[in-house]
């Protein structure tokens, strides 16, 4: 079961882009020709669909609303909600029990050096 939720093997995977960046590239190559055109992550996506809906020549297309955008948002929160790898209940206590020693510990170190502080600066200043 948990080699099927791993990334990239789900079936939800293929439905979650509905664009593509070779398809923005693609589609900005006519107006922009002469620029070389970068093949980066998720900045340069954003870059590039925020340059092509400050220009006035292209529309809006229909069903860009912004429910529709609320819509396909909570599609991808639960098809990526459907590719975490949940721990067990053991896993999870055993994580909760590790943060608890943890910050506990940490308090009793903060605690020692704010006494110690305070009783320097008593001291000192007296």
């Amino acid at each position: 079961m948990a080699e099927r939720k791993r990334r990239g093997e789900d079936p939800a995977d293929d439905n979650l882009n509905d664009e593509t960046f070779e398809d923005t590239v693609d589609a900005e190559d006519d107006d922009v020709a002469d620029e070389p055109v970068s093949r980066g992550g998720t900045a340069t996506l954003s870059k590039a669909k925020a340059e092509a809906a400050d220009s006035p020549a292209k529309e809006k297309k229909p069903g860009r609303g912004p429910f529709a955008r609320i819509g396909r948002f909570f599609r991808e929160v639960v098809a990526e909600l459907r590719k975490v790898i949940w721990p067990t209940r053991n896993e999870l206590l055993t994580y909760t029990a590790v943060v608890i020693v943890f910050v506990a510990v940490m308090m009793t170190v903060v605690a020692l050096l704010d006494f110690g502080f305070a009783k320097g600066v008593l001291a000192i200043f007296g």
